[in-house]
């Protein structure tokens, strides 16, 4: 019992250091745009299952572009996640695909550093 609360207590906490980055980075104006907190944490959901459920297999089915590029087309799947989660959560919103970059780079580096804090 006590180990299936650590792991909900831990997802958890990993949704929410992610809705801040996204609270955060919809501050910097950057072309991203989130409603609110309900928004943002809705958002960190979705690209939380996309990232666990999708990013594998585009991943592996680029994987020759990906070596080519020596793993800068990783950036690039990222940013069309971040971009194609937009699509899905009513007040998430990014305005171009550069925007889509900078925004997951920027959340990508803002909730890494969060949960290495909290981990």
């Amino acid at each position: 019992m006590f180990v299936w609360y650590n792991m909900i207590m831990k997802l958890l906490t990993r949704v929410a250091i992610t809705a801040l980055a996204l609270l955060l980075v919809a501050k910097l104006s950057i072309g991203v745009d989130i409603d609110g907190l309900y928004g943002a944490l809705i958002a960190a959901v979705v690209l939380g299952v996309l990232n666990t459920l999708v990013r594998p297999l585009l991943v592996i089915l680029t994987l020759p572009i990906t070596i080519l590029t020596l793993g800068l087309f990783i950036l690039v799947i990222n940013a069309g996640l971040f971009y194609f989660a937009a699509s899905f959560v009513d007040g998430f919103t990014v305005d171009s695909f550069l925007a889509s970059v900078i925004g997951s780079v920027l959340v990508s580096i803002i909730s890494s550093i969060g949960n290495r804090f909290v981990a």
